[in-house]
């Protein structure tokens, strides 16, 4: 029964983990085109689902460059569904966004 208990904790406790915020990818630096599937203002954060499949996680650097039809646009501009190129500097296992361009 013990052991019962300890295997049913350890699977719930692996599900819970694994089903907690995005699966995300780490990619090479570079530009992509992809949808915004997330954007979490408080945390300055979108999630980019690209053309290739994979989910890129996106925290804005003091050095992001947002703009939408060659103008600079503020943070709250971005929207669930949006088209965006994005150019990423992979350092580590981070992705930070250079330039997202609101398409």
């Amino acid at each position: 029964m013990k052991s019962f208990i300890i295997k049913s904790f350890t699977v719930l406790s692996l599900i819970l983990f694994m089903s907690c915020g995005q699966s995300t990818d780490v990619v090479e630096s570079g530009t992509y085109t992809g949808k915004i599937i997330e954007v979490e203002a408080d945390k300055s954060e979108i999630y980019v689902k690209t053309e290739e499949g994979k989910t890129l996680e996106l925290y804005f650097v003091d050095e992001t460059k947002l703009t939408q039809d060659g103008q600079n646009v503020p943070f709250s501009t971005l929207k669930e569904g949006q088209n965006v190129e994005v150019k990423v500097e992979k350092v580590g296992k981070r992705l930070d966004p250079l330039s997202v361009k609101i398409q």
